[in-house]
C-alpha cells in the first residue's frame, strides 16, 4: 500500500499522530515543494487514478529539482460536440448545465470537481489548478441548441462544477458570451460562484432578472481572511463576496449566500454569521453542502489538512466519517449533500434555525420558462438546394 493510498484510507488515523502522518508524506515524494506551488491549494500532484505510472519527485543528487520551475497557468482550448450538459441525480434541483472551463484556477481544496481531470490524463491536484481548458465555442453551441425544434426551457445551472467567474474569465470572457445568447433568448440561468467578477454582468443578469430569468448564489466558505486564503487562495476574499452579494441585491437580482462546504472543527462554528453577514449584504435565500471528499480529493484534503491544521486533523477527519458511515465519503443520493448521524443533524437544525430567524429561503425562486425565444439558426448549417 503506497503512502497515499494509506492517506486515502486514513490509514494513519487515529493510531499514529498527524506528526508522523505528514511525515511519511513528506518523504514518499508525493508532496511538492512550496516554491514550486506558491498561491496554490494543493501540497500534492499525483496521477491521475486512470493512469499506468505513478509520479514522484526524489533527489537524484545531480541537483535537480532547483530546475523545476513553479507552476504556472496555462490555458488550452477544448472543443467540445455540446454545450448543455444533462444529469439525472435526484438530489440536484437542476436536470441541466454549463461548464465554461474545466479546471479552476481557484484552487479550492475541498472541491469536488477536481477527479475530473484524471479524464484528461492531468492530475486532480495542482494540475486542476494550473493545467486549465477554456471552451470558446461553447456561447455558438448554445445558441445552436436552442434553435432545435425539439429542445424543452428549464433553468441552465452555470458553476456547478468549476467556476465560470475563476480569473481567466477574465480574459477569455466565455462566460459573458454565454449570458449574451441566454439573456437574447429569454432563457432562465442558475449561477453559482465565489468570484466578485460576476458584478462585471450586473448589466445583463439585472436585465434578466426583471424578467424573472436569473439568480445567483454566491458561496462564502468563511468570514477569516486567513483560512479563506489557504483554502481557496485564488477566490476572491470573503468581504468581496460579500461586496458582490450587496452590488447583485441592490441592482434587483435575486442572491443566495451558500455556506458551502461546511467543515466539521474548522469552520462549522461560522454558520450562524456566514448566514447574517449574507442577509445584512441583501441575499435573499439560503443553502449549505456538507464537505464532499470523493475519490482523489480525499488524500489531497488530507494533506492540506496536515500542512495547515496538523493540531485538528483528527478531530476534523473524525467528524468527517461520522457523518460519512465510518467513510471518507459516501456517494449515496440523499446522503451526499448533507450526511448523515447526530453531528450531521446539528449542523442541519443550527442552519434551519436561523434561516428562520433571519426569513431567508430554502427552495428558492421559481425562475420563468414562458419568455423563451427561440434562436433564429444558431448557427445551424442550411441544407443545400
Amino acid at each position: 500500500m503506497t503512502e497515499l493510498s494509506q492517506l486515502r484510507q486514513g490509514a494513519f488515523a487515529p493510531t499514529h499522530t498527524a506528526d508522523i502522518a505528514d511525515a511519511l508524506v513528506q518523504s514518499s515524494g508525493l508532496r511538492i515543494e512550496i516554491d514550486r506551488r506558491r498561491g496554490r491549494g494543493a501540497g500534492l500532484n499525483p496521477s491521475g487514478r486512470f493512469e499506468e505510472e505513478r509520479r514522484e519527485v526524489f533527489d537524484d543528487g545531480w541537483q535537480t529539482l532547483e530546475e523545476l520551475e513553479p507552476f504556472r497557468t496555462e490555458v488550452q482550448v477544448e472543443k467540445p460536440k455540446t454545450a448543455i450538459t444533462r444529469n439525472d441525480s435526484p438530489d440536484i434541483g437542476f436536470d441541466r448545465s454549463i461548464n465554461p472551463y474545466r479546471g479552476c484556477e481557484h484552487g479550492c481544496i475541498y472541491c469536488f470537481a477536481r477527479p475530473s481531470h484524471s479524464f484528461m490524463g492531468l492530475s486532480p491536484g495542482l494540475d486542476f489548478e494550473a493545467k486549465l481548458f477554456a471552451k470558446p465555442d461553447v456561447p455558438r453551441l448554445l445558441e445552436r441548441e436552442l434553435s432545435k425544434p425539439d429542445y424543452k426551457v428549464r433553468a441552465i445551472a452555470i458553476g456547478t462544477n468549476t467556476d465560470p467567474y475563476q480569473p481567466i474569465e477574465r480574459e477569455w470572457r466565455i462566460m459573458r458570451q454565454i449570458l449574451e445568447v441566454l439573456q437574447k433568448a429569454n432563457h432562465p440561468v442558475v449561477i453559482v460562484t465565489k468570484s466578485a467578477l460576476v458584478m462585471r454582468d450586473i448589466d445583463i443578469l439585472s436585465d434578466m432578472a426583471s424578467k424573472g430569468l436569473a439568480k445567483v448564489g454566491i458561496s462564502v466558505t468563511t468570514l477569516d481572511r486567513k483560512l479563506a486564503r489557504t483554502m481557496e487562495p485564488r477566490a476572491s476574499t470573503p468581504s468581496k463576496r460579500l461586496e458582490a452579494i450587496k452590488a447583485l441585491s441592490d441592482a434587483g437580482i435575486p442572491t443566495a449566500i451558500m455556506a458551502s462546504p461546511i467543515i466539521p472543527a474548522l469552520n462549522d462554528h461560522e454558520i450562524e454569521r456566514i448566514l447574517d453577514a449574507g442577509h445584512a449584504a441583501g441575499a435573499t435565500e439560503a443553502s449549505y453542502v456538507l464537505l464532499r471528499l470523493p475519490l482523489e480529493v480525499s488524500p489531497l484534503f488530507r494533506d492540506w489538512l496536515l500542512r495547515n491544521y496538523p493540531d485538528r486533523y483528527r478531530h476534523v477527519m473524525s467528524l468527517i466519517r461520522s457523518m460519512r458511515g465510518g467513510k471518507d465519503y459516501d456517494a449515496e443520493f440523499g446522503k451526499r449533500m448533507k450526511g448523515a448521524g447526530p453531528y450531521a443533524w446539528q449542523i442541519g437544525r443550527r442552519f434551519e434555525m436561523t434561516t428562520k430567524r433571519l426569513g431567508l429561503g430554502r427552495r428558492g425562486m421559481h425562475l420563468r420558462d414562458d419568455l423563451f425565444i427561440r434562436p433564429n439558426g444558431g448557427g445551424i448549417q442550411l441544407s443545400l438546394l
